[in-house]
């Protein structure tokens, strides 16, 4: 019986604002996961898209004199062109104002009334409207929002409640009987943390006469369905729960829910006791990355220090962009933007190693053996070196770390650049009796070079892409069994093509601008 597909997910992006580097680290670290598995021979689901309703999304469509739906069909399209700038190979991207996921929605919610899992109650606390939270007085931080620290106000209402509270003694189980479920370690220490304190109820709606734009819910004219329940539907109602039996049976559970920090309560809380309510198998991972902070603040829409990936990738290219975020923190972990950083990576991991190591070598090939891979003898190959990077770097990413699979990657360009160092190919030439150890370096070089692109193809894949053409190799790459990295890629009398600079010298002025 084959395998089930891996299935991963971004959360959904709101569109009250142009996507920026948060929303794009999401996606290329997700794209990443994407494209490895792919490379490993698995069929892969990759779905991303978009939150279109709720308070924040009707206030920013009113403050340009827009229709909701008018505004949200007009900022889907910015993720959709950024997703196509960095490359991103996603499979399906969803909108909740889609009606397959409206009609689960509806499906889901009156199975929960019919299972006792919803009653309607009058509740009075103190709303966030930022977050589209409700909090008790005891919540509160200094009379604030205990998450966003911006001002709240007091409301009374009738509304529909999810009886989530009953299912906290499960849930703690279930996280603590299921190690990977919450990662990283801190991520999960920090929802028990949360559960040490009574569950509330989730209240799961809003009057329409205070927000009008959302989904109906099914049996009230009067109440729309609160965004972070709706939201959350996506990742079942995307691979046809309640809709298209077999399909959802083929993809669900999903493998990898990746979301920021800031939102992991709603997918370590809400989000598996709705599952369970309704009798769905868990996700197996729910993965939580860090912030990308400048001078201590995280970057965010609301803090106005937006940084715009499109203007990075122009002035450093996309896989520049892609390397420094990948490599520059661990999965979970905050990372600290700076321009400057990214200028330094840029300058001297991938275009003084990498960039280099390819110059250096295509100039001496054509230099010595008119461009071609010269004969060679089998210590050329380094098997045993090439099987322990590949070791590395796939137990790497089967943990969801594309900063060590990187860092194991890169620590061999520079070891194969002191080898140009000590054999001084240079001066070998100058000796007949030293061709054939000339031979033997270049095409040790050349060889090495090969298997690190196709390393990099989950990666870096423009770059890998481009190294593995002028190297005359093919790189729709499927690696099923080992062995099949573990041979020679480049034959005595191919030809390499030196092609232009893989990463050009930085244009001061247009860097400064």
């Amino acid at each position: 019986m084959p395998s089930k597909p891996f299935y991963i997910t971004t959360p959904l992006y709101y569109v009250n604002a142009k996507p920026h580097i948060g929303h794009a680290y999401t996606n290329i670290l997700c794209d990443t996961f994407a494209r490895y598995h792919r490379f490993r021979g698995e069929e892969v689901f990759f779905l991303t898209g978009t939150d279109e309703h709720g308070t924040k999304i009707e206030k920013a469509a009113r403050e340009q004199n827009k229709e909701p739906r008018q505004y949200a069909d007009e900022m889907a399209p910015h993720f959709k062109d950024l997703w196509k700038l960095l490359g991103i190979e996603y499979d399906y991207f969803i909108r909740t104002t889609d009606e397959g996921h409206k009609k689960a929605v509806g499906n889901i919610l009156r199975d929960l009334e019919a299972r006792g899992e919803i009653y309607k109650a009058s509740y009075k606390g103190w709303y966030c409207t930022p977050c589209e939270s409700f909090w008790t007085k005891l919540q509160l931080v200094e009379g604030k929002c205990p998450d966003c620290k911006r001002d709240v106000q007091e409301l009374s209402e009738d509304n529909y409640f999810f009886k989530m509270s009953k299912y906290q003694k499960w849930l703690i189980d279930y996280i603590k009987s299921h190690p990977d479920f919450i990662k990283p370690e801190i991520r999960k220490n920090e929802i028990l943390g949360f559960l040490r304190e009574p569950l509330e109820d989730l209240c799961i709606t809003r009057p329409r006469s205070r927000l009008a734009w959302g989904i109906d819910y099914p049996t009230s004219k009067e109440h729309i369905v609160y965004v972070w329940f709706d939201a959350l539907i996506n990742y079942v109602s995307a691979v046809g729960y309640t809709t298209e039996d077999k399909r959802f049976k083929t993809y669900w559970p999903a493998d990898v829910h990746m979301v920021g920090k800031d939102i992991l309560r709603q997918h370590a809380v809400y989000w598996p006791c709705m599952l369970k309510a309704c009798g769905i198998e868990m996700p197996k991972t729910v993965i939580a990355h860090g912030w990308w902070t400048m001078s201590g603040a995280k970057v965010s829409k609301s803090r106005g220090n937006i940084v715009d990936p499109v203007e990075l990738c122009k002035k450093y290219s996309v896989d520049a962009f892609r390397y420094f975020l990948l490599h520059e923190v661990t999965v979970g972990l905050d990372g600290a933007f700076s321009e400057d950083l990214l200028a330094e990576r840029y300058t001297t991991d991938l275009a003084n190693d990498l960039g280099n190591l390819w110059f250096r070598l295509v100039s001496m090939l054509d230099k010595y053996f008119g461009g071609k891979i010269p004969d060679h003898s089998a210590k050329a190959f380094p098997k045993e070196s090439i099987q322990d990077l590949l070791k590395k770097v796939t137990d790497a990413m089967s943990q969801y770390d594309p900063r060590t699979a990187l860092t194991a990657i890169f620590e061999v360009v520079t070891l194969l650049n002191q080898k140009i160092e000590e054999k001084k190919p240079w001066v070998l030439a100058k000796d007949a009796s030293k061709k054939g150890e000339l031979g033997d370096t270049l095409a040790f070089l050349a060889e090495w070079i090969a298997h690190i692109a196709v390393l990099l193809l989950f990666l870096t894949p423009v770059t890998a892409k481009e190294i593995l053409k002028r190297l005359g190799l093919k790189s729709d790459w499927i690696l099923k069994k080992e062995n099949e990295f573990l041979t020679p890629f480049l034959k005595p009398g191919m030809t390499m093509e030196r092609g232009s600079a893989l990463f050009p010298r930085l244009d001061e002025e247009k860097i400064a601008s």
